[in-house]
């Protein structure tokens, strides 16, 4: 992992919060510099959508390349981050499942399940999904695709 890149936003509930405080320590320790956008305590009454807001609107204003959202399932964080313009957010359970995503779809956000995933597993799903290089070519006409459509749905 490269550490010449801009901050990697990253939030999480309270589902997702311990797990969050191991990867920030993961990510810097492999000189990684983060922007953690919450939660930022163990708080049982949180709701994830305004974390998934806070990392999406990284994204969404370029100020960040990549965002990591954790909670229980991933799934929730992912239908949030994907509500913002320019956001391909991922619910991504296995390696495989973090490679296509980036290479074939360019996705910016990765989702994760905090309950069901070890943390090594996770932190193999993050440093794929950080590495892997878009593939462009035909991919990125199909990345178009959903651009347009994107562009066309937020005109309202």
């Amino acid at each position: 992992m490269s550490s010449k890149q801009k901050p990697i936003a990253i939030g999480s509930d309270h589902g997702g919060f311990i797990t969050k405080l191991k990867i920030i320590e993961f990510l810097k320790k492999n000189g990684i510099s983060i922007k953690d956008k919450g939660a930022k305590t163990l708080q049982i009454q949180d709701d994830y959508p305004p974390f998934a807001n806070l990392v999406a609107r990284e994204i969404s204003s370029k100020k960040t390349n990549y965002g990591i959202l954790l909670c229980r399932s991933g799934a929730g964080m992912c239908i949030a981050a994907n509500k913002w313009r320019g956001v391909r957010a991922v619910n991504i359970h296995t390696t495989k499942e973090a490679l296509l995503a980036r290479a074939h779809n360019n996705a910016n956000v990765v989702c994760i399940s905090a309950d069901t995933l070890s943390l090594t597993v996770i932190q193999k799903i993050i440093t794929i999904f950080l590495t892997t290089p878009f593939e462009g070519g035909r991919h990125k006409r199909r990345v178009d695709q959903i651009s347009a459509t994107e562009q066309r749905n937020f005109k309202k």
